[in-house]
């Protein structure tokens, strides 16, 4: 990994970073002042509702723009965000600042994914590039949420006083402006102009491409597999009788799984077939989702909780490779809008769904018809291919790029 990839990782972290720790540190604002459940999970919605709406347009912007302007907009908006918290801690301007750091970490997201996803010259170092990108919303995940409740916990005169909660949103605004530090720099690549044939272009018609379709399918039935695996696992823990901190182990050991396999594969980049990988993780989960319901103890859920991390934390990156190789280079943006639009439209239905299917059939039940249906979706996946009209090409001046 060059340097000037780390500072786009970086970058990333930085913005996101905000988001996760207001998305921990504003419900428990929330609670603190008596809301009750649905109004915290209204709040917790919010995060990913804006990304709906926003994704689509962010990435023809990003096609537009290029990295750095709407980065820079990010970064305003997410610095912003958060400063309102700290200076009006009420409710109503924590839905607006989960508005606003949640648009920002999705539109900054793209910025930077369109962006590497130009720098490289080959399939291996797609692979490779987005491996080590996809790194990044793992660190934050724990970055944000770390340095808020530290904040929280030790700003003020008592744990957890009004006086935290504006040292931790005041700390989470300065994370965006280090985002721009290490973006700042980049140099940009000239924009790709397409044919211009007379025909209007919609984000919409990507839809109509044949292997585009299928790697969306594929990606969101692998997505709400980590989502399913978040929502169910403290419910069958709670049923195995488990506590609170073991759980919470379990959930922390698929997240280090994930975090390390992605760690892992730049280093057999060449290796890997994009289509074989994410085959494997639907089989893999698959079979783990069967297995999941049946583990009466902790030892056990927690090694399968690491055997899922695993599966699910390599697809990510094979994802994001593909989608660069089978979309037109002036539209890797909107493409990645749609992709991203697709995974936090099902972050915001899925727990309903999920909640009420879960009563219905029971958890256990769940785990298998989620299972069954990724299994019917592994064809979709072993079909991905990659036409050799629309090879990989980065840009001339792409030695700066990253």
């Amino acid at each position: 990994m060059n340097r000037n990839l780390a500072r786009l990782i970086a970058g990333q972290v930085c913005v996101h970073a905000c988001m996760a720790g207001m998305r921990l540190a504003a419900p428990l604002l929330a609670l603190r002042e008596g809301y009750g459940a649905a109004a915290v999970g209204l709040l917790v919605a919010l995060f990913a509702l804006t990304q709906v709406f926003l994704a689509l347009p962010a990435g023809r912007y990003a096609d537009r723009h290029g990295l750095k302007r709407p980065v820079g907009y990010s970064v305003a908006l997410a610095a912003t965000g958060a400063a309102l918290a700290m200076l009006f801690p009420v409710f109503p301007v924590l839905c607006i600042t989960a508005l606003m750091t949640g648009g920002a970490a999705g539109a900054a997201t793209i910025a930077v994914q369109r962006h590497v996803g130009r720098a490289v010259h080959d399939t291996t170092q797609l692979r490779q590039v987005f491996s080590w990108l996809a790194i990044g919303p793992a660190v934050s995940n724990f970055i944000g949420p770390f340095l808020a409740g530290l904040m929280i916990d030790h700003v003020g005169r008592v744990p957890g006083s009004i006086e935290g909660y504006r040292g931790a949103f005041a700390l989470l605004a300065v994370l965006p402006l280090l985002s721009w530090v290490c973006v700042r720099t980049t140099v940009e690549f000239p924009p790709v102009v397409a044919a211009n044939d007379g025909v209007p272009r919609r984000a919409w018609d990507l839809l109509g491409d044949v292997p585009f379709r299928r790697l969306l399918i594929v990606n969101w039935l692998l997505s709400s597999c980590w989502d399913v695996h978040a929502f169910v696992v403290p419910l069958l823990g709670h049923e195995r009788g488990l506590s609170a901190s073991v759980i919470g182990t379990i959930l922390g050991a698929f997240a280090i799984a994930a975090t390390v396999i992605r760690m892992l594969m730049p280093m057999v980049a060449a290796q890997l077939s994009e289509r074989v990988v994410l085959a494997g993780a639907m089989v893999s989960t698959t079979v783990l989702f069967c297995i999941y319901p049946l583990l009466g103890s902790a030892l056990g859920m927690g090694l399968c909780s690491v055997l899922l991390g695993f599966a699910l934390g390599s697809a990510q990156p094979m994802v994001m490779s593909l989608l660069h190789q089978i979309t037109p280079s002036h539209r890797h943006g909107e493409a990645l809008g749609l992709r991203l639009m697709a995974i936090n439209a099902s972050s915001v239905l899925m727990p309903l769904i999920f909640g009420s299917a879960g009563a219905l059939i029971g958890v256990g039940g769940l785990f298998w018809g989620v299972g069954a249906i990724v299994a019917g979706g592994t064809r979709l996946a072993w079909l991905l291919t990659v036409a050799p009209s629309e090879p990989v090409q980065a840009p001339k001046d792409s030695g700066n790029g990253t």
